[in-house]
């Protein structure tokens, strides 16, 4: 009797471990919940083939953009939680909370982390014709003259114009806001030296700095970029903790098969040591990391955190 119990709960168990083993038998959908071009956009196409390779499957991306990602998030936490259907989240993912009264989704319940796959530092620039070359020289700057240096961003509510509120708290320093109606116009802006300081991508910016056309005085990361390791950290040059840089990672809907999560994260992790994709990284401003899926869900809720206390500080919603 005890030995058909045991066969009859080997043949129960059976057809899910066999599932979990095989995973995945199919396509997997990667939802970008941004339009094709964008920088998340790029971000999924810069690792999808190396993933689909690991994989053994094809990793299709999916655009649903709108909303500043809210759109394709609340698609992906009502999809089927069967480890075919994943999101390529940005910083917005953490900061939208703060910025819509209500979401369709919570960010925390109705997610399972993957893989925080990079972070994407921002160049602090300031014009040339300002007279600092670092973050401590800024700062002095700053605060003999409180209110007489302007800053640009992509609008309220942009990471440009976040970053640089949690720098003023950082610093203690008092800047005049100036927003425009996008980051390229912002950068134009500060190029023409309507403006005299901004958090650029590195991308964008780091051209120009070669060009002599802007300074470059700090990284917005906790660790000095892979792009540009000869720039200090705004942390290190006496503000410990502070960083306001970008995130891409990789989420699936709750209840999603732990099997399916191990299996992406562990080829995330390998697809970010390969050569070509850290040399895509390098050129595209981005720092690999690839943490565990535990590290990930940590860092979701401080991000979301930090940034819901400073919109709600700023009184910023989506517009």
């Amino acid at each position: 009797m005890f030995a058909l119990r045991w066969l009859a709960l080997i043949g129960l168990l059976a057809p899910a471990s066999l599932i979990a083993q095989a995973y995945p038998l199919k396509p997997i959908r990667m939802i970008v919940g941004f339009a094709p071009g964008g920088g998340t956009d790029v971000t999924a196409r810069a690792i999808v083939q190396q993933l689909s390779e690991g994989l053994g499957q094809r990793v299709v991306i999916d655009n649903r953009p709108g909303a500043n990602g809210v759109l394709g998030t609340d698609i992906a936490a009502k999809s089927p939680p069967d480890g075919y259907t994943i999101l390529m989240v940005n910083s917005g993912h953490t900061v939208n909370p703060g910025m819509y009264p209500k979401l369709p989704y919570d960010t925390i319940r109705d997610f399972a982390p993957i893989s925080l796959v990079v972070m994407l530092s921002n160049l602090l620039v300031v014009h040339p014709s300002l007279p600092v070359k670092s973050v401590p020289e800024f700062v002095r700057l700053a605060r003999a003259k409180p209110g007489s240096i302007n800053y640009g961003s992509g609008g309220y509510g942009a990471s440009s114009h976040l970053g640089m509120e949690l720098l003023q708290r950082a610093t203690k320093t008092n800047l005049v806001h100036v927003p425009y109606k996008s980051g390229g116009l912002s950068a134009t802006a500060l190029l023409a030296g309507e403006v005299m300081v901004s958090f650029n991508t590195i991308p964008s910016a780091l051209a120009y700095v070669k060009a002599g056309r802007l300074r470059a005085i700090g990284v917005s990361s906790l660790q000095r970029s892979i792009s540009v390791p000869e720039i200090p950290t705004i942390a290190e040059m006496g503000y410990p903790g502070f960083s306001a840089s970008g995130l891409a990672g990789l989420v699936a809907p709750a209840g999603t098969l732990a099997e399916a999560i191990e299996r992406i994260h562990a080829e995330v992790v390998k697809l970010l040591k390969n050569p070509v994709v850290l040399e895509r990284c390098t050129t595209l401003g981005m720092d690999p990391i690839g943490g565990t899926p535990a590290e990930f869900a940590q860092f979701i809720k401080t991000d979301r955190d930090k940034w819901t206390k400073l919109t709600k500080e700023l009184n910023v919603t989506a517009q």
